[in-house]
């Protein structure tokens, strides 16, 4: 099935399927754990983050590995200007969150700019092997972008909504991710 793919593209489709793990691992978590009644709370739910860590931490792993793209290679942007990009990002929306919407920060704001970046270190590299044309590597990337403002602003609303429309709205940037790494695998599967 994957033969025909170089390394970088097998290591992207093996991160893809390890993040769809992670997501899935953790919104099974968030299901038992958050639900607005009867949640279950401990160990008994906290488990599922386990693995999803593990799948998590793969993910990156092979993702950024299969990123890596020649200088040679013809990119949209550079990889030090994502990572860059990345950090300065997640320090921006660090600060004006928490001091300019007094919003307690949690995990959740470092993992939606770390699936932006890594998404966006993904579709560069596609786009460098020739899978992605320019306008679909722009279409991937303006998607992206959209599902990453419905994360933030997910992230932002939580605190405000009652327990059942906080639980849904926590699931969210979770079923994003799925369709998302979904998404650019089997783009890359037809390609």
């Amino acid at each position: 099935m994957f033969s025909h793919f170089n390394l970088q593209i097998k290591q992207i489709l093996t991160g893809n399927f390890f993040l769809i793990l992670c997501s899935a691992f953790y919104l099974a978590w968030w299901i038992v754990a958050f639900r607005p009644v009867g949640a279950v709370r401990g160990m008994k739910s906290g488990w599922l983050l386990l693995p999803a860590v593990v799948f998590g931490v793969a993910a990156i792993l092979q993702i950024v590995r299969g990123s890596g793209i020649a200088d040679s290679q013809s990119v949209l942007f550079s990889r030090t200007a994502v990572l860059i990009g990345g950090v300065i990002a997640y320090i921006v929306l660090l600060a004006a969150t928490r001091l300019l919407l007094n919003r307690q920060v949690t995990t959740e704001l470092f993992l939606i700019v770390g699936w932006t970046v890594l998404m966006f270190l993904e579709v560069n590299a596609l786009f460098a092997q020739g899978h992605y044309s320019r306008v679909s590597a722009i279409i991937f990337l303006t998607i992206i972008l959209i599902a990453a403002v419905v994360s933030l602003v997910c992230y932002l609303l939580y605190y405000n909504l009652d327990s059942i429309r906080g639980y849904v709205d926590g699931m969210v940037p979770l079923l994003i991710i799925v369709v998302m790494m979904f998404a650019v695998t089997v783009s890359v599967m037809q390609s």
